[in-house]
């Protein structure tokens, strides 16, 4: 079914002379404008599409990708100002995303960024921003477990850590003393499930728990050391705040990583020097 704001394998079932229809399972057909389509595109290929309103409320497709879909929440630059609300840098030509003023929080300038959710209108169809995410990002119901990798978008900063939000549906904390990276407002990492308290408080890590997490590591510490000529100058002897410079982790993660590495036969360590273990 054709839904704006979602991204959608169509079949092209016609040729115009403005571009081609695109049809759903269904038969629904919408057109995707001759600036988009190529001479390799034929009756009955499948396209993958973005599709949402034009200026004239119409639905229409597009082979960009914005920068968010029906679902998602994320940081967007305010590109202009009316008396109905703001305008947002949707990631598509022409194309900007409307942010009402019943839906502001706080202060929307242009030029700045805004933390939005978006979600489908249920009277008009459109995609529509909104700040107000209390009614989208909650805890009553935890959809995720311990140890699970997830994504995070990195909302706001405090004394001890970072406020994120976990697969666009939780709020979450990232602890400033866990981390071995420099993280920023804004950013999308991969993270994982590190606890859920009974009041449904969520504590993330950027590193895997137990076992994976030291798989995570060695698979980290292979690529430092294939990106450095096949040595490192780390190891046993090496102090924490040289290892977290290095590595990015730390040293109890660092010496797990290595541990695997040297089980594998793949390195040789000394007290300050990993170096990749050549055959022959």
């Amino acid at each position: 079914m054709l839904s704006a704001g979602k991204t959608q394998t169509l079949t092209v079932a016609r040729v115009s002379d403005y571009g081609l229809y695109l049809a759903d399972d269904e038969g629904v057909e919408v057109l995707l404008p001759n600036r988009f389509v190529s001479l390799a595109d034929h009756v009955g290929d499948t396209k993958e599409v973005f599709v949402y309103h034009d200026s004239e409320d119409r639905l229409v497709a597009t082979t960009e990708q914005p920068l968010l879909r029906v679902g998602e929440a994320g940081f967007l630059r305010v590109v202009d100002r009316t008396s109905h609300g703001a305008f947002l840098d949707w990631g598509l030509s022409g194309k900007d995303l409307f942010l009402p003023n019943r839906n502001q929080q706080g202060a929307v300038e242009v030029g700045g960024r805004c933390l939005v959710y978006l979600y489908e209108d249920g009277i008009t169809g459109r995609c529509v921003a909104t700040m107000r995410l209390k009614s989208y990002i909650r805890n009553d119901r935890i959809g995720v477990r311990p140890r699970e990798e997830v994504t995070l978008l990195v909302a706001s900063e405090s004394p001890i850590g970072y406020r994120v939000v976990i697969n666009d549906r939780h709020w979450g904390m990232l602890y400033r003393n866990q981390l071995y990276r420099p993280v920023a407002i804004g950013d999308r990492l991969r993270g994982y499930v590190s606890r859920i308290t009974e009041d449904g408080r969520i504590d993330t890590s950027l590193q895997p728990q137990g076992y994976a997490r030291a798989l995570d590591g060695a698979g980290t510490l292979r690529q430092l050391l294939e990106a450095n000529g096949g040595r490192l100058p780390l190891g046993d002897g090496s102090s924490p705040e040289e290892i977290a410079r290095l590595a990015r982790m730390s040293k109890k993660s660092f010496k797990r990583a290595l541990g695997v590495l040297l089980r594998n036969g793949e390195v040789e360590a000394g007290d300050c020097e990993i170096r990749i273990r050549r055959n022959g």
